[in-house]
């Protein structure tokens, strides 16, 4: 069954639904390319939405806002099984803590150079630390080629 045929919900053209949640109509489009969403047909074709519909499209836009690329939703919006689920979404969620790391390690920087007291930042200890971790450990002399 098509998930725009809620029986005695609310339709709405593809334009109203786009505009529901500011996106342009060929958002929708691809999504429904990509296997996102499957809305009913009136009789002269035309694409209609309902409920479950308005749903879907907030799940999609939450998700891509954590993230989540289109295959990623898809994959999820096709299983029920907490395995599979887990499967798809600890991945995700490492790739998360990875950039949430950078995110602060850059904000650390951005912070110090901000609250640095000196008028060359190079000569801030935060700055110097950040730098000397960067670099790592010193090669001994007679290690270099």
């Amino acid at each position: 069954m098509k998930s725009s045929e809620d029986s005695g919900a609310e339709v709405m053209s593809i334009g109203a639904l786009a505009a529901r949640f500011g996106l342009a109509t060929h958002v929708l489009r691809h999504w429904e390319a990509k296997g996102l969403l499957h809305p009913g047909r009136d009789a002269g074709g035309r694409r209609r939405y309902g409920a479950d519909d308005l749903t879907r499209v907030a799940i999609i836009l939450l998700s891509k806002e954590a993230g989540l690329g289109l295959d990623t939703i898809r994959s999820l919006s096709a299983t029920v099984d907490r395995a599979t689920r887990h499967k798809i979404l600890r991945p995700e969620a490492e790739e998360l803590r990875s950039r949430i790391a950078a995110a602060r390690a850059s904000l650390e920087l951005i912070e110090g150079g901000l609250n640095c007291g000196y008028e060359d930042v190079t000569r801030c200890p935060n700055y110097r630390r950040l730098v000397a971790e960067r670099v790592g450990p010193r090669v001994p002399a007679h290690g270099r080629a």
